[in-house]
C-alpha cells in the first residue's frame, strides 16, 4: 500500500473499532501518558543557531533570527525532564477554552475572545472533504489526533480522547515535524516538509501547518487564562 493508502485504511480501521469497543478510561490514560512521555523524545530537526541557513532546493535562504527577540536565549523547552516517572498533566476538563478561557479573556479584553473562538474553529473544521486524490472523505478523526497531539505535547489531556488515534494516524516523520514546528519552527527545512504526505497537496499540508499553529496558541492560552484565574480567585 502507498503511504497516503495506508492511511486511509487505518482511519476505516480506527471508526471499525470504536463501533465495536470503546477503550476503557484507565486504557485512554494510560495510552496518553505513553504518548506524552514519547513526544519527549521525539528530536526536532536540526540544532538551532544564529545566524540559521535553510536550503531550499537550489536556493540558500539565510536569516537571522536573534533580530526579532530581545533575549537570545529564549525558547521553547520541554515541560518536563526526560527520564521523569510521574510528568505533569494539564486536565482539560478542569479548564477548557469552551468553558473557562473564553469567558475570562472576554472580560480582559473586550470581543478579543469571539475573535480567537472563531479563529479556533474555522482553522480545525476547514476541510475539502478530500485527502490528496480522494474525494468524499472525512477528515475529522486526522484533524482531531493532529490538534490533540499538538496539546499531548504541551501536557494537556482530553478524557474523551483516545491518544491511540493518534499513534496509529501520525507516524514518525510527522511527529518530528510536527514537534519541530510548533516548538522550534525556526528550525523547519523544506526537507522535512517534503518527508511526510508525500502525496498530499501542498494545500492539504498547509493546512496541517495551520492546525498546528492554533492548537499552539490555545494551549499557551490555557495555561496563562488558567493561572490568571487562579490569581483572580
Amino acid at each position: 500500500l502507498s503511504e497516503l493508502e495506508a492511511l486511509m485504511e487505518r482511519m476505516k480501521r480506527l471508526q471499525e473499532d470504536k463501533e465495536d469497543e470503546e477503550a476503557s478510561q484507565e486504557e485512554m490514560a494510560t495510552r496518553f501518558e505513553n504518548e506524552k512521555k514519547e513526544s519527549l523524545l521525539v528530536i526536532s530537526g536540526g540544532i538551532c543557531a544564529f545566524p540559521v541557513t535553510f536550503s531550499f532546493d537550489d536556493e540558500i535562504v539565510s536569516t537571522d533570527v536573534s533580530r526579532y527577540i530581545e533575549d537570545p536565549g529564549f525558547g521553547y523547552k520541554d515541560f518536563a525532564r526526560r527520564g521523569e516517572d510521574h510528568l505533569p498533566t494539564f486536565r482539560a476538563q478542569d479548564y477548557t477554552w469552551e468553558n473557562h478561557g473564553f469567558s475570562l479573556v472576554n472580560r480582559l479584553y473586550s470581543d478579543i475572545g469571539h475573535l480567537l473562538d472563531e479563529k479556533f474553529r474555522m482553522v480545525y473544521n476547514l476541510t475539502y472533504n478530500t485527502m490528496a486524490t480522494h474525494e468524499d472523505v472525512d477528515t475529522t478523526t486526522l484533524r482531531r489526533a493532529l490538534f490533540n497531539y499538538v496539546h499531548c505535547m504541551y501536557g494537556i489531556r482530553y478524557d474523551d480522547y483516545d491518544y491511540g488515534e493518534v499513534n496509529q494516524l501520525l507516524e514518525r516523520s510527522l511527529k518530528v515535524y510536527i514537534k519541530t514546528v510548533t516548538c522550534y519552527p525556526e528550525r523547519t527545512t523544506k526537507r522535512m516538509y517534503d518527508s511526510y504526505w508525500r502525496q498530499f497537496k501542498h494545500s492539504e499540508k498547509v493546512h496541517v501547518n495551520l492546525l498546528l499553529m492554533e492548537a499552539r496558541m490555545q494551549a499557551e492560552l490555557l495555561y496563562a487564562l488558567r493561572a490568571i484565574t487562579r490569581h483572580l480567585t
